[in-house]
């Protein structure tokens, strides 16, 4: 009994010696894996296009979605507006914001409040111009380095499931949502200081008078969206689209003032003031500029992308397309074309936004005519 006794202790004690040894292997196995250098993952970049309708903003969008490492959405909010419909726009903005939110975040499941249980991924607004769901993981036909129209596109990757959205978005070291339904920078202050993201802003403005003349060409495409911004009585009658007008630069003011002129310290380095006119009239230049500050390569393959689709022959039209044109006539167009009466409304309403934003009155339609007379001051950059 005693030999059975001495016999079992030091099996115990073998037992216990074994784990012990195993215990001080595991635990410095994991001590090394912790203190070895691990390659960490870059966070995301995450980079908000904020503009206004018609103020060259989805050409704006497409120098960054056609980028091989950007995953892009145009105008998410669309959602929020659709659904809501009722409210004004002041009161959606901090259901835009949260949405917002979420898709840099590559949480597509904020759409579930409003789109149906049962969408596809070719339910999403304007799905067709994101090259980021026209190639793997969400659609085979391109690969992600191919520049690819939304045409093209929406041919043949229309069938694929919503969570393809959630999953190529996750795949992507940039996320670049182009908006329009912000009209207060401040309202963004909480995503600036959210330590889950890495915000910048690029703001993109437009001479109004040239706003005012695409608005014209676009109004039924815009009612609703200009309802929610005045409410249905105040887009009635003659001084109805100046009330809008009034409205868009009234908001540039407010963003331009929040992001330049008195700028928080977690703004420094995320906030870019860039003119349409500007982009035309030099597109590779502005187009590098706006890489650099979201910190992406400009390839030599983009380049030529963006020359060719600034050089081109057509004048612009159906609202959200995007083909090659003469960038640089389009811009000018209402020089020929709008009337100096309308004119003369329009600086009325925005002289304040085109004194900020370095827009020159004209005082007569000889200059309006007068094409060889700059209209756009200098700009300090904020690089």
């Amino acid at each position: 009994m005693r030999l059975f006794l001495r016999q079992t202790t030091a099996v115990t004690r073998m037992i216990l010696l074994i784990l012990a040894v195993l215990s001080f292997v595991i635990h410095f196995n994991f001590l090394t894996c912790s203190n070895a250098p691990m390659e960490e993952k870059p966070s995301p970049v995450h980079i908000l296009i904020l503009s206004s309708w018609r103020s060259g903003s989805s050409f704006t969008g497409q120098i960054f979605s056609q980028h091989p490492s950007v995953f892009y959405l145009m105008e998410p909010a669309w959602h929020v507006w659709v659904s809501m419909y009722q409210n004004s726009a002041k009161v959606l903005q901090m259901a835009v914001r949260d949405l917002v939110r979420s898709v840099f975040l590559c949480d597509m499941s904020v759409f579930d409040a409003y789109m149906s249980s049962q969408k596809k991924k070719s339910d999403l607004f304007q799905w067709e111009t994101s090259r980021a769901l026209c190639s793997p993981p969400a659609c085979d036909s391109f690969s992600r380095n191919d520049i690819i129209t939304a045409r093209s596109c929406r041919t043949v990757c229309g069938k694929y499931p919503f969570s393809k959205v959630e999953e190529a978005c996750k795949t992507y070291s940039h996320v670049a949502i182009k908006e329009v339904r912000f009209f207060d920078l401040k309202v963004l202050y909480s995503l600036f200081t959210d330590p889950s993201l890495n915000l910048k802003v690029i703001h993109l403005v437009r001479d109004p008078r040239a706003v005012f003349r695409s608005r014209e060409k676009t109004v039924v495409d815009l009612k609703r969206d200009s309802d929610i911004v005045l409410g249905s009585q105040k887009m009635k009658g003659e001084m109805g689209p100046y009330n809008a007008m009034q409205e868009i630069c009234k908001s540039h003011v407010e963003i331009y003032k929040a992001g330049r002129q008195a700028i928080p310290s977690f703004l420094k380095d995320r906030y870019l003031l860039v003119r349409y006119e500007d982009i035309v009239r030099d597109p590779l230049a502005k187009a590098a500029q706006m890489y650099r500050f979201a910190e992406l390569h400009f390839t030599p393959e983009l380049q030529k992308w963006v020359h060719n689709i600034t050089h081109g022959k057509g004048q612009g039209g159906q609202a959200f397309e995007i083909g090659s044109r003469d960038a640089l006539s389009v811009s000018e167009a209402w020089r020929k074309t709008l009337p100096f009466q309308k004119i003369e409304k329009v600086q009325n309403v925005c002289k304040d936004a085109m004194d900020l934003l370095g827009y020159r009155l004209v005082h007569s339609e000889e200059e309006q005519k007068n094409l060889l007379l700059d209209l756009l001051f200098g700009q300090n950059s904020s690089e």
